[in-house]
């Protein structure tokens, strides 16, 4: 492929816009779509030389677009995944990757038949915190790894197309999943609709892996304060990541429980922040996806990261329906 990248985002909207930013300060933004004209028309005010428009089509009869970028709502993630593939380009999509494990294996599936680059906005694989943090986990420093458990909750941004679960949890899972390393095996959860009969707004996720490690997910939109926190529990040290505060966002606590004539005893020695390379998550997320585009590389949260992530969800909806009954991982595979 010779010359720059050039891509076309779907969607402008809450987080669209974050997106058009970061391909536009990388030299790469050649489109933006949204049914929203005033929306358009302010992006074309302040992004110069940009063609907008309302119909998508447009974008992916542009034979000088290379990419397309979908950050459009959850529901037509499907739609214009697809649509891009048939036109041969390379696709960059918005978690989650579709909002049903049918079609999110469908779009892999073409992917890899067409040969094009998918990767899901899995954002925080690209947070310093989090890399570092997976660097110090696979280092042992923390030693064994016993427990993750991980709280994102919000008073909002309530969504309609999907429930809580689609819309918080599929960070955490990626991550978590990533951290531990080892397969996951069941999953049960249980959730509160109240806002709307259909739509759940809180859930609880629980996560058994292969050699005994165990896990939790809290996310919820009806929060008084927001709270972004993973903790990792090492039967040496403690981690923690938490991405609501400004600064020193990942810590590690050297403590543990260890045992003194049969008693468990808690041992706590120094807190220590950890030092990140100060990078913004997301242009580090856009420019890895350009450099996969030019040089066909595999992402890091390409189609069988996010394939994982959506048959968690599956069964994490199955076990909901079920009362909360585990639900194998392997009975999913299948």
């Amino acid at each position: 492929m010779v010359g720059s990248i050039r891509v076309g985002v779907l969607g402008g909207g809450y987080w669209g816009r974050n997106l058009v930013r970061n391909f536009f300060e990388l030299g790469a933004l050649k489109w933006i779509c949204d049914v929203d004209t005033s929306a358009l028309r302010e992006f074309q005010s302040k992004y110069n030389g940009i063609s907008v428009t309302t119909d998508y089509h447009e974008v992916l009869e542009d034979d000088e677009v290379d990419a397309v970028v979908i950050a459009t709502p959850a529901a037509m993630h499907y739609e214009h995944a697809v649509e891009s593939m048939k036109h041969g380009k390379d696709v960059f999509v918005e978690k989650p990757l579709a909002l049903n494990l049918s079609q999110g294996k469908e779009i892999t599936v073409m992917a890899a038949a067409k040969g094009v680059v998918l990767m899901v906005g899995h954002i925080l694989e690209y947070h310093p915190a989090v890399k570092r943090l997976k660097e110090i986990v696979g280092s042992g420093e923390l030693g064994e790894v016993r427990y993750v458990y991980s709280n994102r909750l919000n008073l909002g941004k309530v969504r309609h197309e999907e429930n809580i679960l689609w819309s918080f949890a599929p960070h955490d899972i990626s991550i978590i999943s990533g951290l531990i390393g080892a397969p996951l095996e069941t999953v049960s959860a249980s959730a509160g609709c109240y806002l709307r009969s259909d739509i759940a707004d809180v859930t609880v996720t629980n996560l058994t892996f292969t050699g005994g490690v165990r896990s939790h997910i809290f996310v919820s939109w009806l929060h008084p304060y927001k709270e972004m926190r993973l903790v990792v529990i090492g039967d040496r040290k403690m981690a923690v990541f938490n991405d609501a505060v400004p600064e020193e966002k990942l810590v590690i606590y050297d403590k543990s429980i260890e045992w003194e004539a049969d008693r468990p005893v808690a041992r706590q020695e120094s807190e220590v922040s950890v030092t990140l390379e100060k990078k913004e998550p997301m242009r580090e997320e856009c420019a890895h996806f350009l450099d996969c585009v030019r040089n066909r590389l595999k992402p890091l949260t390409g189609g069988e990261n996010a394939l994982n992530v959506l048959q968690v969800l599956h069964a994490c909806e199955l076990s909901i329906e079920q009362g909360g009954a585990p639900i194998s991982l392997q009975e999913i595979h299948q």
